[in-house]
């Protein structure tokens, strides 16, 4: 079994006095199932799961009345065999996003209280199916991504000792014994061309195949196609599909990657493609970052909503979208150009998107000065700069002096420094820890 962070997270939520229900959301195939299934194992007496795209019929529970005591029986008639003792059965409501009504009953499991309520699904925030009355106040939310670079080593076997241990070297700002980093780095390259949805994680830990590794990319990649057709509405389907998939070529294979809609189509404009950009957030696919035209708290205050750029919710998916060969390139570390420096902001992109900070890039025409990402963190602005190489960080260095801003990151394919101007020199992987 894959070691989960999250898996903390529902432990300190089933020891809460008064819980409410608890919402797992996040992409599809990041692995909530699995996490809740193997929790209930290991915390629980009886376990009922209903899903609802597996079992349709169970959206009979949810018909008429919505007292819990008119559900349990309900319940009891269609698992038998189940015992549903208060606090001692998980009741596990997955994909519930196709039952409206049993989104809205989580309200009165929450009431209630005997028994402990867990609900899963993806594609949540689009209009597909809307409950008829959401339980604001009574959920507690969890979002689930794929397996971070920490997960992934994790997976590898590294002890966490060794994590500690880096981590200890990050506070410290030390300098990492040479073969310690050079692994790191090996294991974060792997881990890029990789990426962390569960299944392909599992795969090339069972098998170190590559191939088979990318057997299930793109299987992936085909099952988030098919949730564009299957719950787009018709006038989205086609053009949400297109922005997609134009995703490996807007940050890979050019030196802007700004998202542009001329890339989606010849001529295409943000009129005819920018609602397909709004589905596409909603339905947890793809996460954007935006430009912002001053680097101060608030960030929001200064960010441009149609100046940005966008990235797919897992490296994985990411992956399937270009030739194997690539795969070979990252591991190998013999990619060079635009793809080389693309590869790498996409990563740090994903590790801060899984961290669940906002993101935010700055740029001016006029100066030419440019950062690839900012980030807030305690009412703090925290610059980050992506290096192919360990070059200077000039844009870095002049606009940490003009906003008199203490400290920025600059992640490169080497070792931990810190410089005069307060810039913290990185590792590329330890953007998993800061």
């Amino acid at each position: 079994m894959l070691k989960r962070k999250a898996t903390d997270y529902i432990e300190n939520w089933i020891k809460t006095k008064n819980k409410k229900c608890l919402l797992v959301q996040g992409p599809r195939q990041v692995g909530k199932t699995y996490l809740v299934e193997h929790f209930a194992a290991n915390h629980y007496e009886d376990f009922i799961e209903i899903n609802f795209k597996e079992m349709p019929s169970a959206r009979e529970i949810f018909t008429g009345d919505l007292t819990v005591d008119k559900m349990v029986m309900a319940i009891k008639f269609r698992f038998p065999e189940k015992k549903l003792l208060p606090k001692k059965t998980l009741i596990f409501l997955d994909e519930i996003q196709e039952c409206e009504e049993a989104i809205t009953s989580l309200k009165f499991w929450a009431i209630d209280n005997r028994f402990d309520v867990i609900a899963s699904g993806s594609l949540l925030g689009i209009d597909y199916k809307r409950a008829s009355s959401y339980p604001v106040g009574y959920v507690d939310y969890l979002k689930l991504y794929g397996l971070d670079f920490e997960e992934f080593l994790w997976a590898m076997g590294i002890s966490s000792e060794m994590v500690s241990f880096l981590k200890d070297s990050l506070s410290s700002k030390a300098i990492i014994p040479g073969a310690i980093n050079s692994q790191m780095l090996s294991y974060y390259r792997q881990y890029i061309a990789i990426g962390g949805m569960p299944e392909v994680v599992q795969k090339y830990v069972d098998t170190k195949d590559f191939r088979e590794v990318d057997k299930i990319q793109k299987n992936l990649l085909m099952g988030y196609q098919y949730d564009i057709a299957h719950y787009a509405s018709a006038e989205e389907k086609v053009k949400a599909e297109k922005c997609y998939l134009s995703l490996s070529k807007q940050l890979l294979d050019k030196e802007n990657h700004k998202f542009q809609y001329k890339e989606v189509e010849k001529g295409g404009r943000a009129q005819k493609y920018y609602s397909s950009i709004e589905w596409l957030i909603r339905a947890d696919i793809i996460h954007l970052c935006r430009r912002v035209t001053d680097i101060k708290f608030d960030l929001d205050d200064y960010a441009k909503d149609d100046f940005f750029r966008a990235y797919t919710t897992d490296l994985s998916l990411l992956m399937a979208m270009k030739d194997f060969s690539i795969k070979q390139h990252i591991v190998e570390n013999t990619l060079t150009g635009s793809s080389k420096g693309g590869i790498y902001e996409c990563a740090i992109s994903d590790a801060l998107y899984k961290k669940g900070y906002k993101l935010y890039f700055y740029k001016n025409e006029t100066t030419k000065r440019e950062l690839d990402f900012i980030i807030q963190n305690d009412g703090k602005v925290v610059p980050i700069e992506v290096k192919s190489s360990n070059n200077r960080a000039n844009s870095l260095s002049l606009l940490m002096k003009g906003n008199k801003i203490s400290s920025g990151y600059k992640f490169i394919d080497g070792n931990i420094g810190i410089s005069e101007e307060g810039i913290i020199t990185l590792p590329l992987y330890m953007v998993a820890f800061i």
